[in-house]
């Protein structure tokens, strides 16, 4: 009897021996269950798998897997989360936190995620899961050690840091005033709890014990629905094309000018991330149809086959593309939360990039020949397609005020005065030139 096991910071390739022989392989990402499939295992389990940054493991894998014969059983984390959402359709979920997941005790993904080192330095911990900061504390009032109150602002400033930061030292660091902590201080190096890895203990115990026994007569299970996007990965899996390819950015590295701006938006996305979480905050639904508009209009998506071929296209699927979206209206409210101080900041770009003497030279000339506002003859309408169509080659948006605003003006008058001024700028030259 064969297993296939996905595992990472929640326990060492030691401990999975000790509970199951198994084939045990890295976090799972979108493909590898799929892959796994192919093996034709007696059973497949999940612990770990990647949240962010890489692809994750699809729903339909697993209800593919299960379609195929095979029990798929989940805990811990990754597992736990796709258990609860597929425990319906017969995924076997193992643990208290997969328990708390299903009954809608617990809800954010944040609750299971860690940062951890790479593969190479065996994906060790390096953050506290959520989980196992609730289930210590817990059992820190059950031993009489934290009173109500302390636990309670201990929960509290634990979920309100980013799960990248959740590290005891910080929170005892942050918190240390409080009735209580001194004790807990000194009972947390033997009290402390790791929920994930009793759950996953538990489920390769529950896993050993199915492939010991007489073989389980064979499920119901709903058929996958065999869409493009589904035929799709297969075709990409069974053709050895990585879902999520490093060469890619291999690739971009060759372009260093083209790496360095990819590099600044990266790294705003995750400070604006970060912002957003640290606050409680998500995209409106609104925001993400207008970043979906934004983006369709950009790359020339006008069909509906045209924005899932792209999708497709990109190793995306809707949920990761929805993320992307996510992603592009969290830096927009980033950006707009801290509108009077970004002024300063561009010009201190601008002269780092060199590009500031040339547009203070530019803004100079303009206003020594400025024109009075009107004295164009054109209406705006005329205004407004000579600026997007004929100088920035793209459509007229169709909410001015929302352009505006993400420019740092404070709504369409104030962005048509400043195309105005252009349109008469460029035009007294344009004619000046002629007359020579």
């Amino acid at each position: 009897m064969t297993a296939v096991v996905f595992v990472g910071p929640t326990l060492s390739p030691e401990a999975v021996s000790d509970c199951l022989e198994a084939k045990i392989l890295p976090p799972v990402r979108q493909g590898d269950v799929y892959r796994a499939v192919q093996q034709n295992p007696d059973a497949i389990g999940i612990i770990d798998g990647f949240f962010e940054g890489v692809p994750s493991v699809w729903h339909k894998e697993i209800l593919w897997a299960i379609e195929q014969g095979i029990p798929v059983f989940g805990s811990a984390s990754m597992g736990a989360l796709r258990a609860a959402e597929l425990a319906d359709f017969g995924m076997i979920g193992v643990g208290r936190i997969f328990e708390d997941y299903h009954s809608g005790v617990l809800q954010d993904d944040d609750e299971v995620a860690v940062l951890h080192s790479p593969a190479e330095l065996g994906f060790q911990p390096l953050s506290e899961p959520m989980v196992s900061i609730r289930a210590t504390i817990s059992q820190a009032q059950s031993d009489g050690v934290l009173p109500p109150d302390t636990a309670t602002e201990m929960l509290r400033h634990a979920k309100a840091m980013n799960y990248r930061q959740r590290i005891w030292a910080d929170i005892l660091g942050a918190l240390d005033e409080l009735p209580g902590m001194t004790a807990f201080s000194e009972w947390l190096p033997t009290g402390h709890i790791d929920a994930k890895a009793e759950d996953a203990r538990a489920m390769l115990v529950q896993m050993s014990n199915h492939l010991a026994e007489a073989p389980l007569p064979p499920l119901n299970p709903v058929r996958t629905e065999r869409t493009l996007m589904w035929k799709a990965l297969r075709t990409r899996v069974d053709a050895g094309q990585p879902a999520f390819d490093r060469s890619v950015l291999d690739e971009l590295r060759l372009d260093p000018e083209l790496f360095a701006h990819m590099r600044e938006r990266a790294v705003l996305a995750l400070l604006s991330g970060e912002d957003a979480l640290r606050q409680g905050q998500s995209p409106a639904r609104s925001e993400l149809v207008k970043q979906m508009e934004d983006h369709r209009a950009n790359v020339g998506l006008a069909r509906r086959s045209d924005l899932m071929e792209w999708i497709e296209a990109n190793d995306l699927n809707p949920d990761s593309y929805e993320n992307m979206l996510a992603d592009g209206a969290r830096i927009e409210a980033a950006a707009a939360s801290r509108a009077g101080q970004l002024d300063a900041q561009l010009l201190s770009e601008l002269r780092r990039s060199d590009q500031y003497i040339d547009l203070r030279d530019r803004a100079i000339s303009k206003a020594q020949s400025a024109i009075p506002a009107g004295a164009s003859g054109s209406d705006r309408l005329r205004v407004l397609v000579w600026y997007f169509e004929s100088r920035l080659d793209q459509e007229v948006p169709d909410d001015l005020d929302s352009y505006a605003k993400a420019l740092g003006l404070a709504g369409r008058d104030a962005f048509y005065e400043l195309i105005e001024a252009e349109y008469l700028y460029w035009h007294a030259g344009t004619d000046a030139g002629a007359a020579e």
